[in-house]
């Protein structure tokens, strides 16, 4: 499986992006998909995450409210759409999909197998 992530930018703080992930290969071993961030001399953290069956989602805390993850299942396509930016939500933004992870273990970034190349969205005050 192939993740492609794609969408940022640089943007004012209360700005809108809308970040995609896209799969190829053996998508239908994929089960659940989500967005992590890292930024500058931080560790990777939790964003959002969706399952695909169902379409099921959960947020962190800081995103909950402006940050909404969708799916399009035709398109073997993930969203963020990213609403109300503030410079904190800088950082390189990644995809990551995985077959069998389980609910208890959705906002570790060790849980997940496949991870696309990450996309820069910057936020200025």
């Amino acid at each position: 499986v192939q993740l492609q992530a794609s969408g940022g930018g640089l943007v004012q703080a209360g700005d809108s992006l809308k970040l995609s992930c896209t799969f190829s290969g053996r998508t239908f071993r994929i089960r659940r998909t989500t967005w992590f961030r890292q930024a500058p001399g931080k560790e990777r953290e939790f964003v959002a995450s969706i399952k695909w069956n169902g379409g099921s989602t959960a947020y962190a805390d800081s995103v909950k409210g402006r940050f909404a993850i969708s799916r399009d299942s035709a398109k073997d396509t993930v969203y963020l759409q990213m609403n109300s930016l503030r410079p904190e939500d800088t950082a390189v933004y990644y995809c990551a999909a995985d077959p069998s992870v389980i609910e208890s273990a959705l906002a570790s970034r060790n849980a997940y197998a496949y991870w696309g190349q990450g996309t820069q969205v910057t936020v200025s005050s």
